[in-house]
């Protein structure tokens, strides 16, 4: 079998090769090899110190989720779920017994053995994948697989079987042959093409963490060949110059290209194809031609069997063999034999290959778009192989053979049988892999469509209206149904149109939308029928301008539903796969086509719904059974609804989703715009696809039937009370009985609560509340129906917001950019539009109201960037877009004449006026062919006031917020620059920009112009419940069981996603943190290692994940005492945070308290203090001088003060500390108590410091008897301490829970640091005034006792006495006090032992 790579869909193949990551020996991570150590490791860690340290370790990422905490919370509770938890464990535990690995040896064509790792399930198309990934075998692609087993039989392997079908592996004495198959046509091409990728190294994605590794590999090189080792060269950081100047770091992002080994001159198909016919017909299928570096010129022929030299020349074919030696199986052993230079150059590629981690050598199957493009821009050098595949514009189409059928391959794949979990594995992966196949093509034909290269298939219609087919997939443009009726009713009276889509859509909306801030009064059915009758008066154009905006928003909502109806996976019916491609401007909707849909009418087919707006209805039972069984999943509520004849018809979904029997006669369900009910609060007819979030939806259903719960649990209560009443009085001879009265009725109870649980699912939703469809159940069912959209609408507003915005000042959720601060919302399930009342909160937070204003602009300069895009042709596309991003980030004026200050209002009438029943190419929706006739561009017609204020206008009119007037000079712009490139696909010069000039960006900067794409790829529920349930036990302290779960999950991803999988790098970090904790370092940062590359390659080189994986990998390496290792990891880490998050944010003070603490490690004091200091003004000025993380701070800066010996310093740092935590947490809080003491100590040493009052101490102490020596000492300690100790006055415990919940996240994005053993040292000459002074008894009382260490928000603080060590040190006092920590902070060992334990999980 021949074909190309699949991209990084498989197992790396376990080949004998060594690499630099010692024990990574290939892709498929072989966990079992130190599962054991870790259980081991594990099993001596009491579950009750687990508890609190792993406890909000799901957030160490800097993206908790708190949704996502309360499901494991109530996973945990319910009686229920613990069974299902139990079922799913013994499940999982048996699919581990028959997952095991099995090595399978391997004999190659050209004599070399290598070892795979195989697992009985495997199909053999499986392992051809993991053989095409390994460098011995990447090059040979057709040949057939021959298993010989144990008893000396062979088996020839097809494709499509299972190994367990064939033989049984598990016995061993197994081993696999290769053997040479017969080519043709479109298997020789393959084989062509796929050697060609061989000699290029373009596709090793180099990660900067192999490169850091190199880099440390060689510093430990150095230090080992050097006499003394202690004396390693730390350099310094350069963190905070990225701070201050985050332009120019933008070239230190992207990785230098890898220079490519030349192998060949050239090899091009030969112009002597095709073979004529009397050579086809003995087997000749391609000739090429190749020039060797040695400067020979060779003509090669392929045939059915071998490849050979032929004897033609540059003008006459000789189909002879040149040299009866010189033929091979595979090209590359062909070239091998006739160049020798070729073969020395390929062992080096391959030896180069193997240099990487296995994971650089995939790739992921859908990766990000990159807003940064190297500069200077790399020479445009000549490759004829290039040329030939640019020849043919394929477009996602296969380049011979018969096109894909990709809904019959999808469908086929989701009626493969799911009954056990291997069989959902190989379902998974079949649909997983067909899915992405589907977007990759579906993106690369949308690209033809807008292109103008694809014609449509109905040509007459008006242009925004035209459909293609391609490559079996139907492609359209994203715009409304009532369009069309719309655009019947324009005329020329276009010409008159003088307002913009903005400001037309904004006088809508303003006047029929609830305002976010308050309570929405809810418009009843009958209301919003009337003011969609009253909307029939407005203009054609208002409604065209109304409906350009929900275009975006119904396509959206079409494939939310499709990825809702995919989960909820209902047997018998069917959704078609989609994808949405948004490119210049323009967004397409992809989908696979329906069958039967393009050869007769649909109406015929219909069964179920309306493709009327509600005029008539369809209804079948069967489609309806199904229906409702989805529904019962989504929440949606079986109801009845009245066609335009007055006819009832009972409905489980939408009245506009259309149930379609296809071709094929399976029952396909489309149209999915509203799987979830109507927003409440936007209840306006501007605001029709303003639905509610799926999430908001099952966090009300949940809260709900908490309280049900709960108020159950009361009457329980009271019936215990009763039931203990009787109990008391009974007899003594029928307490037997009474007992097994009160254990039935305590089974009652439990699973009445259980039942209590599942009361979440009998809470449904009307979806067709507040449309303008009829329903025709009684008032008191619509009314209640209505009212029960409009709690949920309430909710949202008055307690998910508010806890957001709570949750963002305690820390529990920090957002870095746009995207994560888009998905942080979405899980909690608040809509976008929302964000305007989100920054409306945070005004006391500066990092989230920058971060809220930053995206408002972003999204609305968006849709202003699209809209020109749309009306510019190709040769202006780059001094377009270089010119509205000087207008964004500069100060450009239009440079006709007067400036023109509705610039882009304008050209709505002139886009409608050039567009009356004209085409142009199928290119853009509104513009016509005499567009290209215009004698100026309309996008120099814009200058940066009027495109500010459209800017400002659309953020009221979409988001409902007013921007503040410094807006333009106060936005981060290298954060939105970045931001806006991505959601706009536009990749930019990695360069140096001055964004003060009015100029910053020319047209040559504008590199590419990129598809930003949104997909249904289906995700492996199996694994989500493999993860969930891991997290869960992580949670309750129990490791062991959470790293079995954890590593189960990696195993059914690797099989069914493949390594480069979002999935597989939480899975990766998440062992990391485990066996981190377990004191398995090694493989805790090999873990990490993973972690990394897999986020580079699929979320993107700066994504935040990517940061916060660099971070931890300094904080492994660090906890492994190897600091100078991790102080490069962390200079990458601070590159990432100053382009996503820009320099004033809460995790850039954590890390730059990290850094502190490392140069702490390494004596460098001073930079350690400049560190704190940054650290310290960020925690001030973000979150405030009282918040919690302050006063971590001030501690911080007072443990490093001590250990420099400038106790004044640290008395007055820790006084602070002292003072915000009283407030925060109340006196009687351990950690209150822990910095009293901590203040008590750093007076001792303070007074330590004045040898007079020592002497004065030690003769009293001398002096005195045994039984005056306490009332003696407690006063010197009065006279010491000089103040008195403020008073207990409670505790607040609501701040206190609020404030624990902040600490326990705080540590869990830093990674809660191991506990360390103190050491016992010889007690300092003044211990017993120690002693004294923390505890307020006699030093006979104390004896010798040692102070211990306290621990501050997972920070470990130095033992007090192992702090007067550092005494030798001078004292340094500054006016003003440095920085100090923020969150998430490594252990602040003032001084680490050099002999350390195996470290164990801390609490």
């Amino acid at each position: 079998m021949a074909g190309k790579s699949s991209k990084g869909r498989s197992r790396k193949g376990a080949s004998n090769h060594n690499n630099s990551n010692g024990s990574i020996t290939n892709g498929n991570v072989n966990n079992n090899t130190v599962s054991d150590d870790v259980s081991n490791s594990l099993k001596h860690v009491p579950a009750k110190d687990n508890n609190a340290a792993i406890a909000n370790s799901e957030n160490e990422n800097g993206k908790p989720d708190s949704i996502a905490a309360e499901t494991e919370s109530a996973f945990s509770s319910n009686p229920q779920n613990v069974k299902e938890e139990e079922t799913h464990n013994s499940e999982a535990q048996l699919m581990q017994g028959e997952d095991n690995l099995y090595a399978v040896p391997v004999k190659t064509l050209t004599g070399e053995k290598l070892e795979v790792q195989l697992n009985p399930g495997d199909s053999i198309i499986d392992v051809r994948q993991f053989l095409l990934d390994s460098p011995e075998m990447g090059f040979i692609t057709c040949y057939d697989l021959i298993l010989h087993t144990k008893d000396g039989s062979s088996h020839h392997l097809e494709d499509y079987n299972e190994l367990s079908d064939v033989a049984d592996i598990t016995t061993g004495g197994c081993s696999l042959e290769v053997v040479p198959a017969m080519y043709d046509d479109r298997s020789i091409r393959a084989h062509v093409h796929r050697t060609r990728d061989v000699f290029s190294l373009s596709n090793v994605r180099a990660s900067f963490s192999s490169v850091i590794a190199k880099q440390n590999e060689t510093l430990k090189n150095r230090a080992a060949n050097s006499r003394d080792s202690s004396k390693t060269e730390v350099r310094d950081l350069d963190g905070l110059g990225f701070m201050e100047d985050p332009s120019g770091s933008l070239g230190n992002l992207l990785p230098s290209p890898l220079k490519d080994v030349k192998c060949v001159e050239s090899i091009v198909f030969s112009s002597f194809n095709p073979p004529p016919s009397y050579r086809r017909l003995v087997g000749d299928l391609i000739y090429l031609d190749v020039v060797t570096l040695e400067g020979n010129a060779f003509c090669i022929t392929g045939t059915t069997r071998v490849f050979y030299v032929n004897s033609s020349t540059a003008n006459n074919f000789d189909w002879k063999p040149s040299k009866a030696t010189w033929e091979a199986t595979t090209l590359i052993a062909l070239l091998q034999k006739i160049s020798p230079k070729f073969k020395k150059a390929f062992r080096e590629i391959l030896d180069r290959r193997r240099a990487y981690h296995p994971f650089e050598n995939l790739q992921s199957l859908l990766p990000p778009n990159s807003w940064l493009g190297l500069y200077p821009v790399p020479d445009h050098t000549r490759d004829p192989a290039r040329a030939e595949n640019s020849l043919t514009l394929l477009y996602g189409s296969e380049p011979m053979g018969m096109q894909r059928d990709w809904n019959e391959e999808l469908q086929s794949c989701r009626e493969f049988p799911h009954t056990t979990l291997q069989e959902r594995m190989i379902r998974d992966r079949a649909r997983y892999k067909v899915t992405s196949d589907f977007v990759d093509a579906a993106t690369n034909g949308a690209i033809g469509v807008i292109n103008g290269c694809i014609p449509p298939i109905n040509p007459s219609d008006p242009e925004c209206f035209h459909m293609y087919v391609h490559n079996n997939i139907f492609f359209s443009f994203a715009v409304d149904a009532d369009l069309e009726q719309l655009s019947k009713k324009s005329t020329d009276s276009n010409s008159n149109i003088q307002s913009t889509e903005i400001r037309q859509d904004s006088e809508n909306v303003s006047d029929s939308q609830v305002p976010n801030g308050g309570k929405s009064n809810g418009s009843s059915s009958e209301d919003l029928n009337n003011g969609v009758e009253a909307a029939q008066e407005i203009s054609p154009e208002a409604q065209l301008a109304e409906s350009e905006q929900a275009t975006y928003a119904s396509a959206n909502n079409d494939l939310k539903g499709t990825i809702a109806y995919q989960e909820a996976d209902v047997d018998g019916l069917y959704n078609l796969a989609m994808a949405i491609i948004d490119y210049r401007g323009h967004r397409v909707v992809a989908q696979s086509v329906l069958p039967g849909i393009l050869q007769g009418d649909k109406s015929e087919s219909l069964k179920y719904g309306s493709v009327d707006n509600g005029k008539k209805i369809c209804w079948n039972e069967d489609f309806h059974s199904k229906v409702s069984e989805a529904a019962k999943c989504l929440h949606l509520k079986e109801h009845s609804v009245l066609d335009g004849s007055g006819n009832a018809f009972k409905l489980a979904a939408p009245v506009e989703c259309k149930g379609i029997v296809g071709g094929d006669d399976r029952h396909y369900i489309l149209d999915l715009l509203r799987v979830t009910p109507r927003d409440a609060n936007y209840t306006g007819p501007g605001s029709r696809f303003c639905i509610l979030r799926s999430e908001l939806i099952a966090a009300f259903c949940q809260a709900q039937a908490s309280e049900k719960s709960k108020s159950k649990e009361t009457n329980s209560e009271g019936a215990d009370n009763l039931a203990t009443n009787f109990q008391n009085e009974a007899d003594a001879d029928n307490k037997e009985l009474t007992n097994e009265k009160a254990t039935e009725n305590a089974e009652e109870v439990s699973s009445a609560s259980a039942g209590d649980y599942d009361n979440c699912d009998e809470i449904v939703f009307n979806p067709n509340v507040f449309t303008e469809f009829k329903l025709a159940g009684s008032p008191e069912e619509i009314a209640a129906d209505e009212d029960n959209v409009r709690k949920v609408g309430q909710y949202l507003t008055d307690v998910v917001i508010p806890k957001f915005i709570k949750g963002l000042w305690q820390l529990e959720v920090t957002p870095m950019d746009g995207q994560s601060l888009t998905e942080t919302l979405h899980a909690r399930g608040i809509n976008v539009r929302y964000i305007g009342k989100v920054a409306d909160g945070t005004k006391h937070l500066p990092h989230m109201w920058d971060l809220c204003i930053n995206e408002i602009v972003v999204r609305s300069s968006k849709h202003i960037i699209k809209d020109v895009l749309r009306d510019t042709e190709d040769h202006d596309l780059a001094p377009a877009l270089s010119h509205l991003l000087n207008c964004i980030f500069g100060s450009c004026q239009a440079p006709a004449g007067k400036p023109d200050s509705n610039g882009i209002q304008s050209r709505t009438a002139k886009k409608e006026q050039q567009s009356a029943g004209k085409n142009s190419r199928g290119r853009a929706r509104w513009k016509s062919k005499g567009g290209s006739r215009k004698s100026q561009p309309l996008y120099t017609k814009i200058s940066s006031e009027s495109l500010w204020s459209d800017i400002q206008e659309f953020a009221m009119t979409k988001y409902k917020f007013e921007l503040p007037e410094d807006s333009r000079s106060r936005v981060k712009k290298i954060c939105v620059i970045r931001n806006l490139c991505r959601k706009v696909g536009i990749t930019v010069a990695s360069r140096k920009y001055d964004l003060n000039s009015t100029a910053p960006f020319q047209p040559s900067d504008i590199l590419d112009l990129c598809p930003v794409v949104r997909h249904s790829v289906p995700v492996c529920s199996d694994a989500k419940k493999l993860t969930d349930a891991a997290k869960s036990h992580m949670s309750a302290g129990l490791l062991n069981e959470a790293y079995n779960l954890f590593n189960e999950a990696f195993r059914i991803l690797q099989q069914v996603t493949g390594p480069m999988h979002r999935e597989v790098a939480t899975c990766c970090r998440y062992l990391a943190m485990i066996t981190y904790h377990a004191g398995e370092m090694d493989v805790a940062v090999a873990q990490q290692q993973r972690e990394l590359i897999i986020n580079e390659t699929c979320l993107g080189l700066d994504h935040p994940d990517t940061a916060h994986s660099y971070a931890n990998m300094a904080l492994f390496y660090h906890g492994w005492e190897k600091t100078e290792f991790a102080l490069p990891y962390m200079t990458r880490a601070l590159l990432l945070l100053s382009l996503s998050s820009g320099s004033d944010h809460p995790d850039v003070a954590a890390t730059f308290v990290n850094v502190a603490m490392m140069y702490q490690e390494l004596k460098k004091m001073n930079i350690s203090l400049r560190y704190l200091q940054e650290a310290l003004k960020k925690n001030e000025r973000l979150l405030g001088e009282k918040h919690i993380q302050t006063a971590v701070c001030y501690h911080a800066l007072a443990i490093i003060f001590n250990s420099m010996g400038a106790f004044k310093l640290s008395l007055q740092h820790e006084k602070k500390t002292f003072e915000i935590l009283v407030k925060q947490l109340g006196e009687d809080d351990p950690k209150t108590q822990e910095s009293l003491n901590w203040i008590n100590t750093f007076k001792i040493r303070e007074l330590q410091a004045r040898p007079e009052f020592v002497q004065a101490f030690q003769a009293v102490t001398d002096g005195g008897s045994g039984s005056s020596g306490a009332p003696t000492n407690k006063s010197v300690n009065a006279a010491m301490i000089a103040e008195t100790l403020p008073r207990g006055r409670g505790v607040d415990q609501r701040a206190a829970r609020a404030a624990a919940i902040a600490r326990k996240k705080a540590a869990a994005r830093g990674l809660v640091v191991r506990p360390q053993v103190q050491v016992q040292s010889h007690p300092p000459p003044l211990t017993p005034l120690f002693n004294i002074i923390n505890s307020g008894v006699a030093p006979d009382v104390l004896g010798n006792g040692d102070v211990n260490g306290v621990k501050k928000n997972g920070v470990r603080s130095s033992d007090p006495a192992d702090a007067t060590k550092d005494q030798s040190v001078p004292t340094q006092e500054q006016e003003q006090a440095p920085a100090g920590l923020g969150k998430g902070l490594a252990p602040l060992d003032a001084k680490k032992q050099k002999s350390k334990p195996k470290p164990k999980v801390e609490a």
